[in-house]
């Protein structure tokens, strides 16, 4: 599979790490609302996936009156995260031999997260990734989430390529629909903390199943 450009998420897609979401609705609970087993609706939580951190915190307190205000829990959500990133989350399976293939093939490669770059940082530094990636972009920057195809844009102008040459990697089946609008091509990965897998495996180019890794590309 030859690829001129590629463009990663990493949440759910480089990074197994979407049970931090379990994790911190615990903790939430625990803190705010004293109690355990908190949950915000599947339809919320869905939502906020791939919303900026502050407009997740916003969203959360805007509708369940949860804390003094979205700085107040976007700055407890940035503390959980700091946690999570340098102890608990780990590549998934065949990452790193998927990105030395395209490293080798002279592939060019960013990432494109809704995390803010502060915080991609220390799972690049962790696992040593910035050999792999020219620039990593956060929808933090934009102001905006991966509904909308900014990201991808400034992403594929970054790399030098058009939209037509950019493939996109992603766990999320709105931001696959946004980078099909604009003429990319998508790669759907499995992650069983996500939702709508049978949407995100019609709309991808291709798909990476339960119990599959991105090898399966090489």
């Amino acid at each position: 599979m030859k690829i001129k450009a590629a463009i990663f998420d990493m949440d759910g897609t480089l990074l197994d790490s979407l049970w931090f979401w379990e994790m911190f609705w615990e903790r939430l609970g625990r803190e705010y609302l004293k109690r355990e087993g908190f949950r915000p609706t599947a339809e919320d939580d869905r939502a906020i996936r791939t919303m900026t951190l502050y407009g997740a915190m916003e969203f959360i307190h805007n509708r369940y009156n949860i804390g003094k205000s979205a700085d107040e829990l976007a700055a407890f959500c940035d503390e959980a995260l700091v946690d999570f990133y340098s102890e608990d989350a780990k590549l998934k399976d065949g990452v790193i031999e998927f990105l030395e293939h395209l490293k080798a093939q002279g592939t060019l490669m960013c990432i494109a997260s809704a995390t803010e770059a502060i915080r991609l940082k220390i799972v690049i530094d962790k696992f040593g990734l910035e050999k792999y990636f020219s620039h990593v972009l956060s929808c933090a920057d934009f102001g905006v989430g991966k509904d909308v195809p900014d990201i991808y844009l400034a992403a594929a102008e970054k790399l030098g390529v058009g939209a037509e040459d950019a493939w996109v990697f992603e766990d999320s089946y709105i931001a696959i629909k946004t980078a099909k609008s604009i003429g990319m091509k998508a790669v759907g990965i499995y992650d069983k903390n996500n939702f709508s897998q049978d949407k995100i495996k019609a709309t991808a180019d291709y798909y990476i199943a339960s119990g599959e890794t991105l090898k399966k590309l090489i």
